[in-house]
């Protein structure tokens, strides 16, 4: 099954305890690239995201767009700086006996000095890393299925164009015998006028002959291109990555239909072969969004 490198996913899960939002988006490029784009209390997850989308995606470039509320209740400590508290207390002391005044000796009197106590907000994510995955896994479906939606278009336009390109290989095949015709009237033409007597060149004789000989057969291209199409087919049902494959397939294509050209140095064929290469052409263009 074709997958398209482009794509989209998203998807909103919301828990007591947590809210989280996931998109997915993805471009065409030669390798796998993941960007993620998310607060930085979730970097400590990123290997296992990263994990995930592996499973899903081979080649693209993927932005990751993730955000989260926290819909528990805050829950806050008091922390006591007992150095700061023990150097206040010193000071007040050495001021004291300076003044000769009292000492202090109210904790209530120490508390009120500048951070001495300090309010903490808890911020860990108790049991935020089951929610956090199964909203990746969500969007990842969506996202996954848009691609193998995309896919099945490409596969579509694909089939077609495979089609058109039979056909003209299949004409290409029924213009060989009209193309041996004009070969063997044209080496009569230039035998008839030897045995008149007429400026005989056994060179261009030998020359024609070898010309028709060398260029007129090109069963073993058309052959192979039969092949190539059936490959290609056999190779967009595969279920795994296949663009790599099928970008080298079409350079095999391109191949034979200039050797089906240059052999057969027909006005006919040669336009054939021109509607044929328009064809691979656009195959080729589709298969650089292909995984």
């Amino acid at each position: 099954m074709l997958k398209s490198m482009t794509g989209f996913g998203a998807t909103v899960l919301e828990t007591d305890d947590y809210k989280v939002t996931v998109e997915i988006k993805a471009v065409n490029q030669r390798f796998l690239e993941l960007n993620f784009h998310m607060p930085r209390q979730l970097g400590q997850w990123e290997e296992n995201l990263r994990q995930l989308v592996r499973q899903t995606a081979a080649r693209g470039k993927v932005d990751l767009f993730i955000n989260y509320a926290d819909k528990r209740e805050s829950k806050s400590s008091i922390r006591v700086d007992k150095g700061l508290a023990l150097a206040y207390q010193s000071a007040l002391n050495e001021l004291s006996d300076t003044l000769h005044l009292p000492r202090p000796d109210s904790a209530a009197l120490f508390a009120g000095f500048p951070d001495v106590l300090q309010v903490e907000q808890t911020t860990e994510l108790d049991g935020f890393q089951p929610v956090l995955e199964e909203a990746m896994g969500k969007a990842l479906a969506a996202f996954d299925t848009m691609r193998q939606r995309e896919g099945a278009h490409i596969a579509q336009d694909f089939e077609h164009r495979l089609t058109k390109l039979e056909t003209m290989r299949q004409q290409v095949i029924e213009l060989a015998p009209s193309i041996v015709a004009e070969r063997r009237q044209h080496l009569q033409e230039v035998l008839a006028d030897a045995l008149a007597g007429k400026d005989f060149d056994e060179t261009r004789v030998i020359q024609e002959t070898a010309l028709f000989a060398d260029r007129v057969n090109y069963t073993e291209e058309v052959v192979r291109l039969e092949s190539h199409i059936a490959q290609f087919r056999q190779i967009m049902a595969a279920d795994e990555p296949v663009g790599r494959k099928l970008d080298f397939l079409i350079q095999e294509f391109n191949r034979e239909t200039n050797t089906i050209g240059s052999k057969a140095n027909s006005k006919d064929v040669a336009q054939l072969v021109v509607d044929m290469k328009s064809e691979i052409e656009k195959i080729r263009e589709q298969v650089q969004n292909i995984e």
